[in-house]
């Protein structure tokens, strides 16, 4: 997803326990929010969201949620940050309802269809 996004992989995280999730730093800024850093937000309930980085005790601020899918193609994904941060009123994307995975079975394959491999060297 950082590909998909602009950014390096440093700036990525995810966590699996009982709910699964996943964190993009971006590196782009909207004219919405001058100064404030924006981030991505997935879950595999809810998708993909933007939002407006806050303090750690905060909730993040909620630009927009890509709906559709949960688990979308990551070029979708980087699609819609693009139009959502260039867009003076937040772009074109609304909240729709997000297809959630049916159970980890359902979620690992959706997600082998989205991720390029990663290959240790030694």
């Amino acid at each position: 997803m950082a590909d998909a996004v602009g950014v390096s992989e440093e700036g990525t995280s995810c966590e699996v326990a009982d709910t699964v999730t996943a964190y993009v730093a971006l590196s782009r800024r909207s004219p919405r929010f001058p100064g404030r850093d924006l981030m991505l937000l997935w879950s595999s309930r809810q998708g993909w969201t933007l939002s407006v980085e806050t303090a750690p005790a905060e909730q993040p601020l909620l630009v927009s949620r890509l709906g559709g899918d949960a688990v979308p193609e990551p070029a979708l994904v980087g699609r819609f940050v693009t139009q959502v941060v260039s867009a003076p009123d937040g772009g074109a994307w609304t909240p729709q309802p997000v297809r959630p995975a049916r159970d980890h079975r359902d979620l690992r394959s959706r997600l082998e269809r989205c991720v390029r491999p990663v290959v240790k060297q030694f």
